[in-house]
């Protein structure tokens, strides 16, 4: 096993999580979190890590001089990044570019440097938003849902896979994460370097601190909780665009085995998320939260499209499910429950960050 571990970006919500669990599993190994602490709430997650046995270490990807400080690892997990599919969008775009690309470019010299095994976690917002936006999709009940019947190159009822066309526009965060999988397939041929890419979907959980662009349902959670408005935006303003959800806990699982058989997953690229049985339209998870946290918010109806978002995606794992013998187990009402535990839990910590 792996006896000294870094996670960049190890101080937000998917790093912090995965830190806590291997510190926990395997307690004689190091396991170090890299974080600039960019994103408000990350801060909350330092005593955790400092209670576990985690090691903080406050750095950038950016600089490479920042990871090279840190010494020879065994194991790195690539949990850095700029999150938001809109970043960029309204703004300099250098810090997702420099984040999301220069930043895996130092990661990959610095593990090649040590011959430490890399974990990359990518993003399914690598597939390209016009050909999914053109899937054939139809309204049932509260919810979007693949036409019957269709079948296209990486589309079926079970969703999208690996196979899907990667032709098209895709945001300049799928964009630098996708780059980023480009140049870890030829650092594994030119160099040997052992990697392992798994693009999840939407990941979810206690200690998300949930945006619009980022972390939904940990955000729909909060704002019933504190009692905020919300919006249903694009696709008839109904709420019934689809995604699927994984638990953070159960990404852990899966993280868990491919590190204890790396050999047999180093080299190969996996969708990540939680399929069809995990999935939810905006409307159904309005119903899950008004149940278990037996509250009802205002939500008002935006018709209009949002740039870059999408009417309906349901991750096809089941390369990774066959090749790792794992599923998700985590549902959404327990995951919603979870969430709400959490927030009544550390609400004087958290109404800052959602109020």
């Amino acid at each position: 096993m792996p006896m000294k571990i870094l996670v960049t970006g190890g101080a937000g919500f998917v790093g912090a999580s995965l830190s806590l669990h291997m510190k926990r599993d395997w307690p004689s190994a190091t396991v170090i979190a890299f974080d600039n602490l960019r994103r408000r709430g990350s801060e909350l997650n330092l005593e955790r890590l400092r209670l576990a046995g985690v090691k903080f270490v406050h750095g950038d990807v950016r600089h490479a001089a920042d990871l090279s400080a840190i010494g020879p690892i065994d194991l790195l997990l690539e949990c850095s990044a700029e999150p938001s599919v809109l970043g960029g969008l309204s703004g300099d775009a250098r810090y997702v570019i420099d984040t999301n690309l220069i930043g895996t470019v130092n990661c990959l010299e610095y593990a090649r440097t040590h011959g430490a095994l890399v974990m990359f976690f990518s993003t399914s917002r690598v597939f390209p938003i016009g050909r999914l936006t053109m899937l054939p999709v139809t309204e049932i009940g509260e919810r979007l849902t693949l036409l019957e019947g269709y079948h296209a190159a990486g589309v079926s009822s079970a969703g999208i896979s690996e196979e899907f066309p990667l032709g098209g526009s895709r945001s300049l965060y799928g964009a630098t994460k996708l780059a980023s999988e480009l140049l870890i397939e030829e650092y594994g041929v030119m160099f040997g370097l052992r990697t392992i890419v798994n693009r999840c979907g939407l990941l979810t959980g206690p200690w998300q601190m949930g945006k619009v662009d980022q972390g939904v349902v940990a955000l729909w959670v909060a704002c019933h909780y504190f009692g905020k408005p919300l919006k249903y935006i694009g696709f008839g303003g109904a709420g019934k665009q689809v995604r699927d959800f994984l638990h953070v806990d159960d990404l852990y699982r899966l993280v868990r085995v491919q590190i204890q058989s790396s050999a047999q997953h180093v080299g190969h690229v996996y969708n990540v998320g939680g399929g069809s049985l995990n999935s939810f339209s905006l409307a159904e998870l309005t119903d899950v939260c008004r149940s278990v946290v037996g509250k009802r918010v205002e939500i008002d109806s935006v018709v209009e499209d949002r740039v870059l978002d999408i009417p309906w995606f349901i991750t096809d794992s089941r390369k990774v499910q066959a090749a790792a013998g794992w599923s998700p187990e985590i549902g959404l009402h327990e995951t919603v429950r979870g969430i709400t535990n959490w927030i009544q839990e550390n609400e004087k910590v958290l109404s800052p960050v959602f109020l």
